[in-house]
């Protein structure tokens, strides 16, 4: 299992598991809570109650009395009121008042008169000036037809004549509870499909930070080392410094082997050459024989020289991790190249065109200008005498793309693959070859910028360098 998804699923149960515990208590205390609030409204509608009934009961007309009259004008007075969406209908108080022995003197059910209440908890502990209540089923067989019943004394000059004892059916609060325990259970339901999301957008801002990780990993591996990314967490910064210290520090290694074995491979070759024309040397040749060889020395040494110079400006380039960026113009790129290979063109009789372009690149104007006299300089060295070379930039969206393209004799299919490798070159007309760093100088120079260098043959001859850049809006 990933490890994002493990992230998820242990956020997810903590979240979950507390979520149970908090909801499971709210939900329980939903009906003891209701039920509390319900007994406190019974015993503030008893007591007063018991104030408007003591008359009643010192006239001994209960019957006929005030309280009876209220009750019976109740029975035509319907309720219609909306409580939050809860429809109540009528009346749902029940009322029995007993005399001083607990002998019931009225009942608005009508069905408990004369019968002795005195051993009720709510009568009897009223009469003992105590708080009295009880909860009593109705319906014996129905555990949920209980009634809470809550009593007051009636006093009349500091003496108990009687209890007035209010009740209402627990039921009737039924729609409350119910329509509570809903709504908790939805806001947990909604809390926890938040808390899923919040987990997804950590796991997946973990993820894409990692992610971010393993492809600057991934293009070390393939030697395509890009910028260190920006992974946000401090945490994954420190990890994505320590990659970067070992990558530089690797490849400081690697780079100094890999650059002994090609230097001095590319080195044996000039090395012999000027060896074997001195030996000749010294056995003092005719004039015209020491000429060519001390013109073959001069030249080995030039190519040498050559050699050592493109190296250390490649060195420079890809020890290079981030460059500073400034608006470019494309068309005094091209300018520039056109000037400073006026001479070579000339000399081939190749004619270089290009189109007046207003375009900038974000970049550093140096790094352009050589990147871009590499790929010209190997157009006009596999471009034929009298033909032609074109210099494009074309842009789309955010991207610019510039083109080196020539009428040569294209790419050897065995080459293409292998052309941005340091030290590999193609012999040119001449036989000669080049460094084989012009194009690896290329590659670097776009890494920095962010970019990309493709080249590919076109139909019917000649092949195409495409150096992508990113575009700068002004």
């Amino acid at each position: 299992m990933r490890m994002g998804m493990r992230l998820l699923l242990g956020y997810f149960l903590i979240v979950a598991v507390a979520g149970w515990f908090v909801f499971s208590i709210f939900v329980q205390e939903v009906k003891p809570g209701v039920r509390r609030a319900m007994e406190g409204t019974l015993i503030d509608t008893a007591t007063l109650m018991a104030e408007l009934a003591k008359d009643d009961l010192l006239s001994g007309n209960t019957q006929n009395g005030r309280l009876a009259k209220a009750f019976a004008d109740l029975r035509y007075q319907p309720i219609n009121a909306s409580i939050s969406g809860i429809k109540k209908r009528r009346n749902e108080y029940l009322l029995y008042m007993t005399d001083a022995q607990g002998k019931v003197v009225f009942d608005s059910a009508g069905r408990a008169v004369g019968q002795d209440y005195s051993r009720w908890n709510d009568v009897w502990l009223t009469l003992r000036g105590k708080y009295g209540a009880r909860s009593t089923q109705s319906d014996p067989d129905d555990i949920d037809s209980t009634v809470m019943y809550v009593a007051a004394p009636i006093i009349n000059d500091g003496k108990i004549i009687g209890v007035l004892s209010v009740g209402k059916a627990n039921n009737t609060m039924a729609p409350v509870i119910k329509r509570s325990e809903r709504r908790i259970l939805w806001a947990g339901g909604a809390l926890l499909g938040i808390a899923l999301m919040i987990g997804g957008v950590m796991v997946w801002w973990i993820n894409r930070s990692i992610g971010k990780l393993v492809r600057y990993a991934d293009s070390v591996t393939l030697e395509q080392p890009v910028p260190l990314p920006d992974v946000g967490s401090s945490e994954l910064r420190k990890l994505a410094s320590a990659l970067e210290s070992m990558r530089v520090k690797l490849e400081g290694k690697n780079y100094i082997e890999h650059y002994v074995h090609a230097l001095t491979h590319e080195l044996k070759s000039p090395l012999a050459a000027i060896r074997g024309a001195a030996e000749i040397l010294q056995e003092a040749p005719p004039p015209q024989v020491a000429a060519r060889f001390t013109d073959n020395i001069l030249t080995q040494n030039a190519r040498m020289q050559v050699l050592v110079e493109k190296l250390l400006l490649q060195a420079k380039v890809e020890s290079r991790l981030e460059i500073p960026l400034a608006a470019v113009a494309v068309n005094a790129l091209f300018v520039r190249l056109r000037e400073s290979r006026s001479i070579q063109l000339e000399r081939k009789g190749i004619v270089l065109e290009y189109d007046e372009s207003d375009l900038q690149v974000e970049g550093e104007a140096e790094l352009l200008d050589e990147a871009l006299g590499n790929l010209l300089d190997n157009a006009i060295d596999f471009t034929p005498s009298g033909g032609r070379i074109w210099l494009t930039a074309r842009a789309q969206e955010a991207l610019v793309f510039i083109r080196v393209t020539d009428s040569g004799s294209g790419i050897p299919d065995y080459a293409i693959d292998r052309l941005f490798e340091r030290f590999y070159s193609l012999p040119r007309e001449n036989g000669h070859k080049s460094s084989g760093l012009g194009l690896a100088f290329v590659r670097e120079v776009a890494r920095l910028h962010r970019g990309n260098i493709q080249l590919v043959n076109v139909s019917p001859t000649g092949a195409e360098a495409t150096l992508t850049l990113h575009r700068r809006f002004t």
